[in-house]
């Protein structure tokens, strides 16, 4: 299933920046759900965003608040928020063009992103220990030699004195240059992908809550996904410009009731690199999404229910798949403990007091 993707996430340390992103994340859900209430109990767009504003129980409607009095729709004060706002952007612009309520799209999302938020929290938590184990274990090295110093010894003279130890210090220093690299990229690997699991099956029934048919709301929903960030090249904030202009002509049509095949053809010609990035789970999402609608055609079922179970289906597995990359994790570490820490260890903490007690006894290595 797609996910909305937040780029320049890939060098991040676990725990470094994922805190403060999923309490944003918590925080825009609860946005999302007071909104709900407002729009439920008839507010209009613009009046909503300015009692939120005006509360102070949500520092982002501010801003959003500002840009809506100064003109700009509500989608594009939302997406002008940040990646951690361009799922909502999506589904709000979307419900607006097949005129889909409001209050309830919101409540959904509102449910999904709450949902997406804590299980970021639960992975982020299952992965700190690993992670933080280490951190601790490549200071091994450095322990050594503090203790060979608070031993007696001068292992940094030990180091120096002749050609083994500089060939201790270097191969020391490099197996832990590779061990550091080596730990921080199977605890990248480790982090979960960005963004809200599910959010292709909420757009589609989103958009068909609103009547679409379902050629037209598969068209609307990808284009809204990938103009949304769910797209977005890795590269930059401007190939993910010019992909959201791409994709104006394809939401244009749609909206205007354009022939479906056309529309969703343009949609994929922006849509499908994604896929092929996302190594093929995008395809896959959609496969299960094709087979939800055929059984909703068969059994004479609402399509929408079956969508939402999908996306809180696709919830479940990421948050599953998180613990399973945590407990892999404590696992996969061992390599680099091993192979480069230890090694390491020995070479500039044992090594150095060793070369020393030879020097004392007058055999120079």
């Amino acid at each position: 299933m797609a996910r909305l993707r937040a780029p320049g996430r890939e060098g991040r340390r676990v725990g470094a920046g994922d805190a403060p992103e999923s309490a944003a994340a918590a925080a825009m859900a609860d946005t999302v759900q007071q909104l709900a209430v407002l729009l439920q109990a008839g507010a209009g767009p613009a009046i909503a965003w300015r009692h939120l504003a005006a509360s102070g129980l949500a520092p982002a409607a501010v801003p959003i608040s500002a840009a809506v009095e100064g003109g700009a729709s509500v989608a594009q004060a939302v997406r002008s928020q940040g990646v951690a706002w361009s799922g909502l952007a999506a589904a709000w612009e979307l419900a607006e063009v097949v005129g889909a309520p409001l209050a309830s799209t919101l409540r959904g999302y509102a449910v999904a992103a709450r949902e997406a938020a804590q299980a970021a929290d639960d992975v982020r938590v299952a992965l700190s220990e690993p992670a933080a184990t280490a951190r601790l274990m490549a200071w091994l090295p450095a322990l050594g030699l503090a203790l060979g110093m608070a031993l007696g010894f001068d292992p940094l003279g030990a180091l120096l004195a002749g050609p083994v130890g500089w060939g201790c210090l270097v191969a020391g220093v490099a197996l832990i240059v590779v061990s550091r690299r080596w730990t921080a990229r199977l605890v990248r690997q480790a982090q979960p992908p960005p963004g809200v699991p599910g959010l292709d099956a909420e757009l589609l029934a989103v958009a068909l809550a609103g009547g679409a048919s379902i050629e037209r709301a598969r068209a609307l929903a990808d284009a809204a996904l990938a103009r949304g960030g769910g797209a977005a090249p890795r590269a930059g904030r401007r190939e993910s410009d010019v992909g959201a202009r791409r994709l104006q002509a394809p939401v244009a049509a749609a909206a205007a009731g354009a022939e479906p095949a056309v529309t969703t053809a343009r949609a994929a010609a922006v849509v499908t690199p994604v896929a092929a990035a996302d190594g093929g789970s995008n395809a896959a999402g959609a496969g299960r999404i094709d087979g939800l609608l055929a059984l909703s055609r068969s059994a004479g079922v609402p399509v929408a229910e079956l969508l939402r179970a999908e996306a809180e289906r696709s919830r479940r597995e990421a948050r599953t798949a998180g613990r399973i990359a945590a407990v892999r994790l404590s696992t996969s570490l061992l390599l680099p403990l091993g192979l480069c820490t230890l090694p390491a260890f020995m070479l500039l903490g044992v090594a150095p007091m060793a070369i020393a007690v030879l020097n004392l006894q007058g055999l120079t290595p």
